[in-house]
């Protein structure tokens, strides 16, 4: 069936590729000296007899460029572009009937204007753009000395709550990429790596609601990619970074990065590490049945890490292009808590019993993806890419946890010791390719895609005897392995209808094969030890957008999205958390399929707004579920429809000369609607929140900003979360011709970030609340070095988009 598609997509790529200049269309490239590609140069078609303006566009990352004659006539292409030198081509005739290709053009800099661009061009901090929302990091004061993760926190409409889980817009199954790439981790694997990447390393933070058919189905409420710092500049340059703040302890991280650039040669290559303290106190009140579990617990990470990331791109001639990157995080340290629950009757408060608990939990991973891309482009508009892509996982932890009792007048009564050891090893393999060309008025885009999944967990679990010796419980202990194979097809289409409307469709094509296998250590046999899907999707995907004038534009978008189960949900085994605790996959869980609309408006690039409506189809939740009388366990399970209603704005403004703004605000109204072992869930609730950021120019090098966000009670599965938010504060100075800068930012400044949740539900009623660590001071010198004369870096996604983001 792959030879087949794969054929059909060759035979017709050839066809098309073969195809005329379409009539009336003027195409062309531009590069620079070094024969690389410029992006963003204003292309204007003038009328030859006397210069005036017909028409206007810009050239796109390969730096093409589309434009129109409407009439026939004589005329001549002029490009501009701050730092480089104008250009002019020779008068040609063009019109209906008689289309032009432009020769390539190489644009010369003007040395003069670099030194100028450089100190004086800024990006906003936030960009707003038809398809995606951009935050733009490395020019944010508050995002200094962060990890990716809190990066995240600070981003518009996106939300991190207590258990690190990440949500879009109030939409679970949201997948991060970083750098085009999805990274193939659960939730807890892509928290702690999310946390290992500093955000010195971090340039942009691109939010996509409703991705095309080019990129994976999976992810239901949409991309979040993360895009990291790379080479832009020709010679030799780099950057040092140190940094140091204070919460409740020490936290310290560094980076330095090297890379060299020639005509045809840029290597690029980085090294960053963090040593981190944190903090946080956990309060959890459960009743069950006759009996209340009041439990206070202090949990604390010393966590450190190092990445280390080496690429290099070889420009074969002005078209061809190749490229290697490698990219490692070794992460590791010691993870534990401690706490009592009291053990009460809950009408008199009686204490019948106490738990003493520590849980000493040391862990270490290592993070590896290994890329190899070709990039194909020319002056016609085809672009060809391959990308093959290795990666793997290897992550082990380990658990001690003494359980003490103790009766209601403090007398010592009996122990219980318990520990574990689970490593994990994953391998991804992955291959893409990526065409894209012009047909008839609009461009036509299609590819393939394979990926390759196999996990492989242990999870062996030792009781202690007296003398503080393991013994291995083979009832508890068991392996899972499960592979995953998806195979893919995808073909879009654009094109302009008229002057006003523009038509992109696409439709994706998924075949998925999975097999998860669970060995128990006792060799039971039961229904879950081997399970088997097979299935056939599709996913289209439509954007209709409208320009009214110059300043109003207008967008109707649907996409078909799945959202397929973290590796770790599969496995059906009972991994014990605590004494009273357990959580326990489901071999049984489905995909969860959603479907997106969207209707947007535009005015200019300073007010956005947008109304939607999602669809989940066999959405899933962790549920609470009772076991053995005095103990509670989570499990997930597909036991619902959702159905979410949203309505966003966006404004970003220049307050004043030396004050510009940016806020979004959001609404949204869900319900969901389901039963679980025959008790029935029937949930509505309303969401709101509101993201502001306000940057000062105080002048002499001196900046400030001021950032925050709440969100307001919502619903999170079957947990109703109380509101919450944040105010963060920054200070910056640059000097030594600005190479030099100092940042100093306070978070949390109002201590405000506390989680509050409850559940009530399958014969459980818990009430959560969570305070992070306190408001931290941090401080951060960063220092540039070298050559000074930018170019922009190619950008290429790599093929593993869609596997990295379910590994626990």
């Amino acid at each position: 069936m792959k030879t087949k598609i794969l054929t059909s997509i060759l035979v017709l790529a050839g066809a098309l590729m073969a195809q005329a200049q379409t009539a009336g269309q003027i195409a062309g490239r531009v590069i620079d000296a070094y024969d690389q590609p410029l992006e963003v140069v204003t292309v204007s078609l003038l009328q030859a007899a006397d210069s005036n303006l017909v028409r206007a566009s810009i050239t796109d990352s390969a730096g093409n460029f589309e434009l129109t004659a409407d009439k026939e006539g004589r005329f001549l292409l002029g490009y501009t572009m701050i730092g480089y030198k104008p250009a002019y081509t020779a008068v040609f005739t063009a019109g209906p009937g008689a289309g032009y290709n432009a020769p390539l053009l190489r644009l010369q800099s003007e040395s003069k204007q670099i030194k100028d661009v450089v100190i004086t061009s800024a990006k906003p901090m936030i960009e707003s753009h038809g398809d995606k929302l951009v935050f733009n990091v490395e020019n944010s004061i508050n995002a200094t000395g962060s990890n990716a993760l809190e990066l995240l926190q600070k981003s518009p409409g996106v939300m991190v709550d207590n258990n690190e889980n990440i949500t879009l817009r109030g939409k679970n199954g949201v997948k991060v990429y970083i750098d085009g790439k999805m990274t193939q981790l659960d939730s807890k694997s892509l928290a702690d790596y999310l946390k290992s990447i500093n955000s010195s390393d971090v340039e942009a933070i691109e939010l996509i609601a409703n991705p095309g058919a080019k990129f994976d189905a999976s992810g239901n409420a949409g991309i979040i990619n993360i895009r990291l710092k790379k080479n832009k500049k020709f010679g030799t340059n780099g950057m040092a970074e140190l940094g140091l703040g204070r919460g409740k302890d020490w936290r310290k991280n560094g980076s330095l990065s090297l890379n060299y650039r020639n005509k045809k040669l840029n290597v690029f290559s980085n090294i960053s590490g963090a040593a981190n303290k944190y903090e946080n106190d956990l309060r959890i009140y459960r009743t069950q049945k006759d009996t209340v579990y009041n439990q206070q617990t202090v949990m604390y990470k010393d966590r450190k890490s190092l990445n280390i990331k080496a690429g290099a791109d070889y420009f074969l001639d002005s078209k061809n292009t190749l490229g290697v990157l490698v990219n490692t995080n070794f992460a590791g340290g010691s993870f534990g808590s401690g706490g009592a629950t009291d053990i009460e009757l809950p009408v008199t408060g009686q204490l019948l019993k106490t738990i003493r608990s520590t849980n000493d939990m040391p862990q270490s991973s290592t993070n590896a993806n290994f890329n190899l891309n070709y990039r194909y482009a020319d002056t016609n508009g085809t672009v060809i890419s391959f990308d093959g892509d290795y990666g793997l996982y290897r992550g082990t932890s380990r658990s001690y946890q003494p359980n003490q009792y103790y009766d209601a007048g403090n007398n010592y009564l009996y122990s219980v010791i318990n520990g574990n050891r689970m490593p994990t090893d994953i391998d991804i393999y992955t291959a893409k390719l990526d065409i894209e060309h012009k047909l008839g008025k609009g461009k036509l885009g299609y590819g393939l895609k394979t990926a390759y999944v196999r996990t492989n967990n242990a999870f062996d679990f030792y009781n202690y005897n007296g003398d503080d010796q393991p013994i291995r419980d083979l009832g508890m202990s068991n392996s899972f392995v499960y592979t995953e194979n998806v195979n893919a097809a995808y073909a879009s289409y654009e094109r302009p209808l008229g002057k006003q409307w523009n038509l992109k469709a696409g439709l994706r094509m998924e075949h998925t094969g999975s097999k998860g296998s669970l060995d128990r250590a006792d060799g039971k046999v039961q229904a879950d030890n081997v399970v088997k899907r097979d299935y056939l999707d599709f996913f289209p995907s439509a954007a209709l957008h409208y320009k009214l004038n110059e300043a109003n534009s207008f967008g109707l978008v649907y996409s078909r999205r799945i959202d397929r189960p973290d590796y770790q949900d599969l496995n059906p085994f009972e991994i014990k958390i605590d004494q009273l605790t357990f959580e326990k996959g489901n071999a049984f869980l489905k995909p969860q399929y959603t479907d997106n609309i969207e209707l947007n408006y535009a005015f200019k690039s300073l007010f956005t707004a947008s109304l939607s409506y999602s669809h989940v189809k066999d959405y899933a939740v962790k549920v609470a579920d009772t076991i053995n009388g005095n103990a509670s366990y989570l499990q997930e399970h597909n036991i619902a429809s959702q159905r979410i209603l949203g309505l966003e704005l966006g404004s970003s403004l220049p307050i004043a000369k030396w004050w510009t703004g940016y806020v979004n605000v959001w609404f949204n109204y869900r319900a969901i609607e389901g039963s679980f072992n025959n008790i029935s869930l029937d949930m509505k609730s309303p969401g709101y929140g509101i993201y502001m950021q306000h940057t000062f120019q105080l002048g002499k090098g001196y900046s400030a900003e001021l950032s925050s966000w709440y969100d307001g009670k919502t619903l999170e599965g079957t947990w109703k979360r109380k509101s919450l938010g944040t105010v963060d504060v920054g200070f910056r100075k640059k000097f030594l011709d600005d190479r030099a800068t100092v940042k100093v930012t306070v978070t949390d400044v109002f201590r405000t970030m506390r989680f509050r949740a409850l559940t009530d539900y399958g014969g459980t009623r818990l009430d959560i609340v969570q305070r992070n660590d306190p408001t931290s001071v941090r401080i951060n010198f960063s220092y540039r070095f070298g050559s000074n004369e930018i170019r922009e870096a190619r950008q290429r996604k790599t093929a593993s988009d869609s596997e990295s983001s379910r590994i626990r």
